[in-house]
């Protein structure tokens, strides 16, 4: 079940923790451009990947577990298979929310972050998400506003 408009803005306002597991070094992968933004949006983006230190300026995490202070949302970045640990380890922190990147679609996952009590999205960017509901996307520059087939009222 994919949650509506008004669940992922609660969810987008409520966590402002995220553990990004597969976070890239890489400046030019999707998890690196993501996090990115989130980090420019206020967002603390933390790092999880076991190959470096220090990924947009805050230092990595092996694995969630390693994670001193509490997290509010696991943003995954990896392939579907690797997903349920994931999710096991999401339960185990106290997480809030698991969210499967576009892509990354694991039902397995899903019901055991659901069992657990946790709020799980799937096949969704957590960039877009935010960009498209709190007036982010843009062409040239230009802010666009939320989009939506409604008009805006005054």
């Amino acid at each position: 079940m994919s949650p509506d408009h008004a669940s992922l803005r609660r969810l987008l306002d409520r966590c402002r923790t995220i553990a990004v597991v597969g976070l890239s070094a890489d400046w030019n992968r999707p998890s690196y451009f993501a996090a990115s933004y989130l980090q420019g949006k206020g967002y603390r983006i933390v790092p999880v990947n076991p190959k470096a230190e220090l990924i947009l300026g805050e230092r990595c995490y092996a694995r969630l577990e390693d994670i001193p202070f509490a997290i509010d949302m696991v943003d995954v970045f990896r392939k579907p298979a690797d997903v349920p640990p994931i999710a096991a380890s999401a339960v185990a922190i106290g997480a809030k929310c698991l969210w499967q990147q576009l892509g990354v679609m694991n039902l397995e996952a899903d019901a055991i972050a659901r069992a657990a009590g946790l709020e799980s999205v799937m096949d969704r960017c957590v960039k877009i998400e935010h960009a498209r509901l709190f007036g982010g996307l843009h062409w040239a520059g230009v802010n666009t506003g939320v989009i939506s087939s409604k008009r805006r009222t005054a």
